[in-house]
C-alpha cells in the first residue's frame, strides 16, 4: 500500500535580481485537516467522539492520532487500543472488491479503545481546534494542560559536544525539508548523540506527537534516556508533550517561550534552546550537560 504524499507540485513564477521571470516547478508541504475519532466502549458497542482536528502533513497519522491522545492523557498504554483506522471508504471499486487502498488518505481517522478502558470523559469536555502553527489554541487553562505529567527522573548525562551535533543529524534526515523548506521535524536521538527516529510535518506539534505516538505504539515509554530535538521554537505545549513522555532533555534550534521555562523548571526537565553554530543557551536543568566550555 502507497504511503500518502507529503508533498505536491505547483507552477511558480520566478523572478531574480529583477530581470524578467521565468516559469518553472516547485514542491509545496501538503497540509489538510485530520479528523481524530474516539471509539468508547459503551455496553458493548462504540460511541464515536470528534475529538480534534489538526491541520497536518499526510503520512503517519496513525502514530499522530496516538500520540495525540497519550499526550493529552487520554491513553496511558497501547494495549487500551483496540485498532486505529482510516474512516470513509468511498472511492470506487475494483471489480467487487473495494479499495481499501483509498481509505488511507482519508482525513478522518478513528481510535477504537478496548472495552475494559475507562476514558476520563472530562478530558473530552474540552473540545478544540488544533492548527498547524499553534496546538493549545481554545484550551481554557494552563492547568488544563498539566495532564497528569510526573516529574522527571533518571541520570541521563549529554556532553555539550553532542548537543551542538543535533542540528546537523536533524537536517541531514529532513528528506522532506529537502524538496519544500516548509516542514517542522521532530526527532529522538540517544546520549552519544545517534538518531533514532525523526518526523516532519506542517504542525510542530504533529511532528512530535508522531514521534511520541511511534514510540507509544511500540511500548517504549517512558522515554527516559532520549534527548529531543525540535527544528523551530520549544513552545509550552512542546514542553508539556515531552513530559508526558518523560523525556529529560529538550533542545531547539530556536527560541523557548517564557511558559515553556517555566514548565520545564517546574517539572525537573533541561531546557536548551538557540542550539546552531556551536553555540546554544541551557534555559534550566543545566546539570544534565556535562563537559560545559570544554
Amino acid at each position: 500500500m502507497k504511503p500518502a504524499p507529503a508533498t505536491v507540485e505547483t507552477t511558480v513564477h520566478r523572478v531574480e535580481n529583477n530581470a524578467n521571470g521565468t516559469v518553472s516547478t516547485d514542491s509545496l508541504a501538503i497540509e489538510e485537516p485530520l479528523e481524530i475519532r474516539l471509539g468508547i466502549p459503551n455496553g458493548g458497542k462504540l460511541d464515536h467522539r470528534a475529538i480534534s482536528i489538526t491541520m497536518r502533513t499526510p503520512g503517519d497519522d496513525a502514530e499522530l492520532a496516538a500520540g495525540f491522545l497519550f499526550t493529552e492523557g487520554i491513553v496511558r498504554h497501547p494495549d487500551q487500543i483496540k485498532q486505529i483506522r482510516h474512516c470513509g471508504l468511498t472511492i470506487g471499486r475494483k471489480g467487487d472488491t473495494i479499495d481499501r487502498a483509498a481509505a488511507l488518505n482519508s482525513n478522518t481517522i478513528r481510535v477504537d479503545l478496548n472495552d475494559d478502558v475507562d476514558v476520563d470523559l472530562r478530558r473530552l469536555e474540552r473540545h478544540f481546534y488544533t492548527t498547524s502553527s499553534c496546538g493549545v489554541c481554545g484550551k481554557t487553562s494552563i492547568e488544563a494542560l498539566k495532564t497528569g505529567a510526573k516529574q522527571i527522573e533518571g541520570g541521563l548525562m549529554v556532553s555539550s559536544d553532542v548537543i551542538n551535533r543535533l542540528p546537523d543529524a536533524l537536517r541531514a534526515s529532513q528528506s522532506v525539508f529537502d524538496q519544500t523548506g516548509g516542514l517542522h521535524a521532530s526527532a529522538l536521538f540517544s546520549a552519544d548523540g545517534t538518531l533514532d527516529i525523526i518526523r516532519e510535518d506542517v504542525g510542530r506539534h504533529n511532528a512530535l506527537d508522531k514521534v511520541i505516538g511511534a514510540k507509544f505504539l511500540v511500548g517504549e515509554m517512558p522515554l527516559t534516556d532520549r534527548i529531543l530535538l525540535v527544528s523551530g521554537r520549544a513552545s509550552f505545549e512542546l514542553v508539556q508533550k515531552a513530559l508526558m513522555a518523560g523525556i529529560p532533555i529538550l533542545a531547539a534550534v530556536g527560541a523557548p517561550s517564557s511558559l515553556a521555562v517555566e514548565l520545564a523548571a517546574e517539572f525537573g526537565m533541561t531546557l536548551v534552546g538557540f542550539v546552531r553554530d556551536g553555540r546554544f543557551n541551557i534555559y534550566c536543568g543545566q546539570e544534565r550537560i556535562v563537559e560545559l566550555g570544554a
